[in-house]
């Protein structure tokens, strides 16, 4: 089974890497107030897991610079995942704002929230 689930993770990393979406292209000005927004944005994921590269593959089309943590390789993300967002589930998106942290998990709602930051 491990080597069933390393062998389609390899292919959805080739494909993804093969078929890297483009980043829209925006004013400087208007980039630099989206990165001082998402700067303290995390996502937690894995990296062949195929919804976490659904994930990537949408803050990438919105040209957003979101920290990403791989939760499955790093131990203390892991914790913190399980500790703060309450359980380990990928991807996850952590958004602190105002001093404010909310766990967003489920791809399509990343992604639709990232839609909306990036409008």
């Amino acid at each position: 089974m491990k080597l069933v689930r390393w062998l389609l993770g390899s292919i959805i990393l080739f494909f993804n890497f093969v078929f890297t979406p483009r980043s829209k292209k925006r004013a400087p000005e208007v980039q630099q107030q989206l990165d001082q927004q998402t700067a303290q944005f995390k996502l937690y994921q894995f990296k062949a897991c195929p919804f976490c590269v659904k994930v990537r593959r949408a803050i990438k089309r919105e040209g957003l610079k979101i920290e990403t943590r791989d939760a499955k390789s790093n131990e203390q993300y892991r914790q913190e995942l399980l500790e703060q967002g309450g359980k380990v589930k990928v991807p996850c998106l952590r958004i602190e704002q105002n001093g404010q942290v909310t766990w967003l998990y489920e791809s399509n709602d990343i992604i639709a929230y990232i839609n909306k930051v990036a409008a």
